[in-house]
């Protein structure tokens, strides 16, 4: 069995949580005398504050939905909804079209989408009667951008993606005067993610560092957004909120798929953000290769905590490969088509040194004075300033 159907370290040192399956692939692990993560901890001791899939859900949420139907009854839409063509997301709308809501559905298109996403997206869509808004990237922007971040060789490299997506959204909601954004965000199925796998997706400053040693191309219509208006202009002057509606209701993955499949005909990619073809790729190819990150583990592992699947059935998952064969060749054949590399060229990208997000310029030590500012004003004000998320 090769290096990428066993994902595991070669350490003598390998460990893997008792009670999720988060393991030492984290180089920032660490674990209990009873072998329980830190993870499983911080899931039960802070993260589980914020997740209310019981009747204070949802008190809480038809409080929420009642102040913004009441804020945006003069206006022809009283919200703004990212549609990605996922599960959460499309669940999201459908939700949405049950509570009365009227949001304008934005839709990011950078290049990557899977004709069975362009599909499912139409369908919610048509179910909902929303209107959609689709934005389209100029793609060879995004290809440099794309390919700079291969270069790179650092490990989110879905940030080309993900900044552009939330940037959209930012920018729809103030030119159409809403305030606030409906995410498919959630804690049942993403409330553990390992920090040191990461890096922030909208650190533009970040963005611009990398773009600007491997790319090739000015970004002249790639639209970012600054450190200034995301923690300060936005929550604070323009007071936008983003709202996670799947983290006040008892959110099953299980059950969304069989709602979307019963109301508007939705079909399941069988896999975790199977909309996106390169995120597909990333994560399932890239990640494992070059990091040794098998992102199911910590999707598997919020299951766990969050009481929606057993232990010994995430382990039998972790068993079977990320890719067969073919579908893999053909994945390959289709990243290098659409970036124009070579094979070759695409191998040397993996198979390079990794890099950390942080040996480029960052936004880091801005962020971390904004939290600490934060928590000082919460501890005094209350949740007001809980803005900065």
């Amino acid at each position: 069995m090769n290096k990428y159907n066993n994902i595991k370290s070669e350490s003598m040192a390998y460990r893997i949580c008792t009670h999720c399956v988060m393991d030492t692939s984290d180089p920032d692990i660490t674990f209990d005398s009873d072998g329980i993560c830190n993870h499983c901890k911080t899931f039960d001791t802070i993260t589980r504050m914020e997740w209310f899939p019981n009747q204070e859900g949802e008190r809480r949420l038809r409080q929420i939905i009642d102040n913004i139907k009441k804020a945006g009854a003069s206006k022809e839409y009283d919200c703004v909804l990212g549609l990605s063509g996922g599960v959460d997301s499309c669940y999201l709308a459908i939700k949405m079209h049950e509570w009365g809501l009227r949001p304008l559905v934005i839709h990011v298109d950078a290049g990557w989408n899977s004709e069975l996403a362009v599909a499912n997206i139409e369908k919610v869509i048509k179910y909902c009667n929303f209107n959609l808004k689709t934005v389209v990237i100029n793609w060879q922007e995004m290809k440099d951008l794309q390919i700079a971040y291969l270069k790179s060789g650092i490990a989110n490299q879905d940030v080309p993606q993900d900044h552009i997506f939330f940037s959209s959204l930012y920018q729809h909601s103030i030119a159409n005067g809403m305030r606030y954004i409906f995410s498919g965000g959630n804690i049942a199925t993403e409330g553990i993610f390992p920090k040191s796998w990461h890096g922030p997706a909208m650190d533009a400053s970040n963005l611009y560092a990398i773009h600007k040693k491997f790319g090739k191309d000015k970004l002249k219509t790639y639209k970012t957004i600054s450190f200034s208006h995301l923690y300060f202009w936005l929550p604070l002057i323009k007071k936008m909120r983003t709202i996670r509606p799947l983290n006040f209701i008892n959110y099953s993955k299980k059950e969304a798929i069989k709602t979307l499949e019963t109301t508007c005909g939705w079909k399941n990619y069988g896999r975790k953000h199977g909309e996106s073809q390169f995120t597909k790729f990333f994560q399932n190819y890239y990640l494992p290769m070059k990091f040794g990150y098998d992102k199911r583990r910590p999707h598997l592992s919020s299951l766990i905590v969050a009481g929606q699947l057993d232990r010994s059935e995430a382990l039998i998952t972790l068993e079977e490969p990320l890719y067969q064969e073919k579908e893999l060749e053909a994945d390959l054949a289709y990243i290098c088509k659409k970036l124009d590399l070579t094979s070759n060229q695409l191998a040397e990208y993996i198979n390079s040194p990794c890099h950390s997000y942080s040996e480029f310029k960052n936004w880091d030590a801005r962020f971390n004075f904004v939290k600490k500012i934060q928590f000082i004003l919460t501890n005094i004000f209350g949740k007001y300033f809980n803005i900065y998320s």
